[in-house]
């Protein structure tokens, strides 16, 4: 057994006999097998220091160092002068190491092929780093096979040590985890390939991740094609990034709710964020939303349809304050909120207070509008808080006073038929005013008594019925009675032509196919 103490020893120290030298800084376990292995537990301080080795003196060097070689390779004799000793090792007090790198002395450690200092050299400034502290001078610089294989995680690990010609070792990767790696990089390159291939605009155009590509497939089978996905991708990139699941679960509830399937490319082109809405947190809240304002579950779909950015604004924070507001200060009575957010859904959206002072304020000092008048307007046709006012409004209301019309007779015609500020003064006003006047003989203040007229069709009302009982001899004398145009046109066979309904939609038809070979024929 060989029984040996470490003790910290200053610089100037002078060695004493093992018995009254110093405290013991290490325990080392009973070797059973010197030679062929054993164990070795230390228990190190935590401060670093130097140590020396003291072997008691009835150790045989045969066991000590029995494996002892030159640095040319030849084995050496245990009791060699101390010169041999010095070749092999080196001065103890040259190469200390720091404490905090501690290993098994060289003796231990079979090292062929290579010499070991150079051996040493090379091992730390492989794996030591230039991170690593530098040992000070004096110190023993240690370094054994068996802390470099603890570093790279041993021979079963991820890396191991390869030897090279020039006797340097590097870390390589292991040989199934190589492979797995190559594997890898073809499925992406192939992946990369199918989507160039399937999606050749997008793989241009945008950095399209082929993560991306379920998503992409599924909102495929809604219509939507790479045009509409890039659009999508400019409004708002991070919709293209949801997982195929949970888009697929909520654009399924938006269609249990009364969504058509055909509305579902327009909601997404209008409002890519709605593949992040949660289903319990925000649709089915929106969704009760509009169900206690008296709206149909069969008008669900559509008003979602009209205005999917509603989901984007908070239930109490936001839609709730523009239903008060159109209450309280605008009048509009609860029992028709449903009816008013049917017609125009962006009325929730919108900065209402702005909307109805501003529209408010004009047509009372243009037209001298009650307030009365405004809050039927809004309510017939709440559209009107949307018309701009210098490019809507103010160019219909100059066109009635062109034709002759009065303050009181516009905001009568306003109020009864508020959309007509809506119509296009070019292919619906101008035409219909001509008609009026030229073939139907009538005067202007005639639509102050029926201003449905404006709201007709010239090409399928207006003409047709009056063409038809012109050829049938009926048609009164004098002005033509605009009272002819207004009901079905069952009623209107029954009443005015006294004839079936299939020979005046024959005739109707006959006079469709006319006109536009006339302007088919002015065209060309």
């Amino acid at each position: 057994m060989i029984v040996f103490t470490l003790c910290p020893t200053p610089t100037s120290s002078v060695l004493h006999s093992s018995s009254n030298i110093c405290l013991t800084h290490f325990a080392l376990s009973s070797i059973s097998n010197p030679i062929g292995g054993g164990s070795l537990s230390f228990k190190p301080r935590t401060r670093a220091c130097r140590f020396l080795v003291l072997f008691s003196a009835h150790s045989n060097p045969k066991i000590v160092k029995s494996n002892r070689r030159s640095r040319y390779g030849q084995a050496l004799s245990p009791y060699d002068s101390e010169e041999e000793d010095e070749e092999e090792g080196g001065d103890d007090n040259e190469d200390e190491d720091e404490f905090e790198d501690w290993s098994t002395d060289d003796e231990f450690a079979e090292v062929s092929d290579i010499d070991a200092k150079r051996k040493r050299s090379k091992l730390q400034g492989r794996f030591g780093g230039s991170g690593r502290k530098q040992p000070e001078k004096g110190q023993s610089r240690v370094l054994s096979i068996f802390s470099v294989d603890k570093e790279l995680g041993g021979k079963n690990g991820k890396h191991t040590l390869e030897k090279s010609i020039d006797g340097s070792y590097s870390r390589t990767l292991n040989r199934k985890e190589a492979v797995s790696s190559l594997d890898a990089r073809k499925e992406k390159l192939n992946l990369r390939k199918i989507i160039k291939n399937k999606y050749p605009r997008l793989f241009e155009e945008i950095d399209l991740d082929e993560k991306w590509l379920p998503l992409i497939d599924y909102l495929s089978t809604y219509g939507l094609k790479e045009s509409h996905f890039i659009q999508m991708y400019e409004r708002h990139m991070p919709s293209l990034q949801i997982n195929i699941c949970s888009a697929q679960e909520r654009l399924e509830y938006l269609i249990s709710v009364g969504v058509k399937q055909r509305d579902v490319k327009r909601i997404l082109m209008r409002q890519p964020q709605i593949l992040q809405y949660t289903v319990e947190n925000n649709l089915k809240s929106h969704v009760a939303f509009l169900t206690s304002l008296g709206i149909p579950n069969s008008r669900i779909g559509q008003i979602i349809a009209a205005a999917p950015s509603l989901f984007s604004y908070s239930v109490e924070n936001s839609l709730k304050p523009t239903v008060r507001y159109l209450v309280e200060e605008v009048g509009i009575k609860e029992k028709d909120l449903g009816k008013v957010v049917q017609l125009s859904p962006q009325i929730l959206v919108q900065r209402i207070d702005i909307s109805w002072n501003t529209r408010y304020i004009f047509l009372s000092k243009e037209i001298g509008a009650s307030r009365d008048s405004m809050v039927k307007m809004v309510t017939k046709h709440p559209q009107l808080l949307h018309y701009s006012i210098d490019g809507g409004l103010l160019p219909r209301i100059n066109f009635l006073r062109s034709i002759g019309m009065k303050n009181a007779d516009i905001l009568k015609v306003i109020t009864s038929l508020t959309q007509v500020l809506s119509l296009s003064l070019e292919e619906n006003l101008k035409p219909k005013y001509l008609y009026l006047i030229n073939e139907l003989s009538n005067e202007v203040h005639s639509l102050t008594k029926y201003p449905m007229y404006l709201s007709l069709s010239l090409d399928q009302r207006i003409r047709p019925r009056h063409k038809f009982l012109v050829s049938l001899k009926k048609a009164p004398k004098g002005p033509f009675p605009l009272s002819s145009l207004v009901p079905t046109d069952e009623n209107f066979c029954e009443r005015w032509a006294g004839t079936s309904l299939d020979k005046y939609l024959a005739f109707r038809q006959r006079l469709l196919l006319k006109e536009f070979a006339n302007k088919y024929e002015k065209k060309h």
